[in-house]
Parts: structure tokens; sequence; C-alpha cells
């Protein structure tokens, strides 16, 4: 109970930073994807359950606040979380050429999905332009910022973990 109640006050403040904060920033031309951050790392470190409890109450959050049909980003953000779960057996803590790659294939990947079904299905066929000033920029930094915020998720995830198993031995 305490993991999901850490992880949905993770999952707003990474919802509300990377939406009323990096914004108005005036140098950034694009933002980074905290909410994608927060779900790939969590399913990378933990695994695919927690994965996708964390892809789900990301999406749900970018499903309350923007418009579209329901459970569109929820959808994307579950899969990524259990895709991203697979990769738990080729993690350790110190690596971190793994999460960045990671970082930038499932930022790729969720471009590639906004395109797909939010532009290519409307006949906006003008994927370069789409590639060269939307997707590029917003996987850069994504990927800069993965530098730095996967540490405090891997720190809080071992924190969580302490707590668990110290709670376990004093009942014992």
């Amino acid at each position: 109970m305490k993991r999901l109640i850490i992880n949905l006050a993770l999952a707003i403040a990474a919802f509300t930073i990377q939406s009323c904060i990096f914004p108005q920033i005036p140098f950034l031309s694009a933002s980074p994807n905290l909410l994608l951050i927060l779900t790939f790392s969590f399913g990378f470190i933990c695994g695919k359950d927690a994965g996708m409890l964390c892809g789900f109450l990301c999406g749900i959050l970018l499903d309350l606040f923007y418009s579209g049909p329901f459970g569109f980003y929820t959808l994307f953000y579950v899969c990524m979380g259990y895709v991203n779960g697979i990769f738990t057996r080729y993690y350790y803590e110190d690596y971190i050429t793994l999460p960045l790659i990671l970082s930038g294939l499932n930022d790729l990947a969720y471009n590639l999905y906004i395109y797909i079904f939010r532009f290519l299905i409307r006949n906006r066929l003008d994927f370069l332009y789409y590639f060269r000033e939307i997707m590029v920029p917003e996987i850069i930094f994504t990927v800069l910022m993965t530098l730095l915020v996967y540490r405090v998720f891997l720190h809080i995830t071992r924190k969580m973990e302490e707590l668990e198993k110290r709670r376990d031995t004093d009942f014992v």
C-alpha cells in the first residue's frame, strides 16, 4: 500500500513539473517527458507489475487532463511499463547505459505512437518536420533528464525496499 501511495505521489509530482513548470522555461524548445522516465524506471528496476502499475497511474493522469479518447495514453504507458519490466533481468544498479538507451527508445516509440494516432490518421503526412522539430528535441531532453532523474527514482526504490525488508524482519 505504501508503494502505491509513493508511486502515485511521484506520478503527480512528475506530471505537475512536466505540465506546469517545463513549458514556462523559455529556452526549452521541448520539455522532457518525466512520466515516461518514471514509468520505464519503475518497470526496469522493479519488474513488469510495478512498471504496469506506474504506467497505469501515469497514463490515467494524462488521459484525465488531456483531450482525446480516454485510455489513449494509459494503453501506451501500461505496455511500456510491461516491456521495460522484461529488461529487469539485465538490471544492475551502477549501469546507466541501458537506462539511457531505453529512455531514448521509449520516447521514440511514444512520439511515433502520438504521430501515427494523432497526426497520420488525419492525413498530416509531414513526418520529417514532426521528427526534426518535435521528436528529436524531446528525445534529447528526455535522455539528458534521465541522467538526473533515474538516480532519484533508483534511490527512492532502494529506500522503499529497505523499509519493506525492515518491516518484514521486525514482524518475525
